[in-house]
């Protein structure tokens, strides 16, 4: 109760929190809250657990919590076997570039859609939001038409990560973050780069992009999480098995008959980096989109 004892602004305020009722409320919605966060932070806690598991404790009816089995030479010899090291390599190369479109094609369209306004912007925009509400099914034929062969310069795109990068630079989702947040910037820092000569491609640069920290961090770890965790789009493009990311290997490795307790180890792999991300970052999205006025 220290944290509320100099609140004064915010749904429940020092003053609240003498009411009795106030305070049951508040401790019945705080445990809530844990009950949802234990069920939530259960599974992979169990994947975690299991990955130390022998295959005979693994199977074992009903299923140990805490292992009797303590075997971690389990997670170097899959590391090994499956060679996760090039999986990774490959999925941090996609990621990489899917943000770098992600940021600089959706973060200018943001800046011209909220700074530059040209004529027909605001339809523009409205085009942008209604897309969100077009189910992915729909676009799904046209582009990979699109990659298989593509028009009056016939080459393909199959087997290089072009595509996902490409459909990272065309987030609607994205653009309405960047074009909300740069709202937030005062005209007075653009009118003054103006003065000085600066273009709109340098203000853009040197003015919005610095001053825009909060929301690119909020964006590169959609991104990153987004581009981690991406199968379909991977599976349908890359045929060179040298190229897989780490979400379509695992799915090669359920269906190529691995044992259980090893397909556990290499989801262990495959959750782990998005985890690590989420939780050193989580601070800078919630203050990200705090500030970049969308509400949940």
């Amino acid at each position: 109760m220290r944290a509320f004892s100099e609140k004064s602004s915010g749904i429940i305020t020092s003053l609240d929190l003498k009411k009795r009722h106030v305070q049951i409320g508040y401790w019945c919605l705080f445990a809530l809250l844990a009950v949802i966060s234990t069920i939530c932070l259960f599974p992979p806690l169990w994947v975690f657990m299991s990955s130390f598991k022998d295959l005979k404790e693994f199977l074992t009816v009903p299923p140990t919590i805490i292992p009797r089995s303590f075997h971690p030479e389990k997670v170097i010899e899959v590391w090994k076997t499956l060679r996760f090291a090039t999986y990774y390599r490959n999925t941090i190369v996609m990621a990489i570039g899917e943000l770098i479109f992600c940021i600089f094609v959706n973060g200018l369209a943001g800046y011209v859609i909220s700074r530059l306004r040209p004529k027909g912007a605001s339809l523009y925009y409205k085009l942008v939001l209604w897309t969100m509400m077009l189910p992915a099914s729909i676009s799904m034929v046209p582009l990979f038409k699109l990659f298989i062969d593509f028009p009056w310069l016939h080459f393909s795109m199959l087997n290089t990560y072009v595509p996902m990068w490409l459909m990272a630079g065309a987030n609607a989702f994205n653009v309405m973050l960047f074009k909300n947040f740069f709202d937030t910037i005062p005209d007075s820092y653009v009118e003054a780069a103006r003065i000085d000569g600066c273009s709109d491609l340098g203000i853009f640069a040197k003015i919005i992009m610095p001053l825009s920290v909060p929301i690119l961090i909020v964006v590169a770890i959609f991104s990153v999480n987004f581009s981690w965790e991406a199968f379909f789009w991977p599976y349908l493009v890359i045929r060179d098995k040298k190229l897989d990311t780490v979400a379509v290997q695992l799915f090669k490795m359920k269906s190529s008959g691995f044992s259980e307790d090893k397909y556990m180890i290499a989801l262990l792999f495959s959750i782990l980096p998005p985890a690590l991300v989420f939780i050193f970052f989580q601070k800078y999205m919630i203050q990200g989109i705090t500030m970049s006025g969308i509400k949940g």
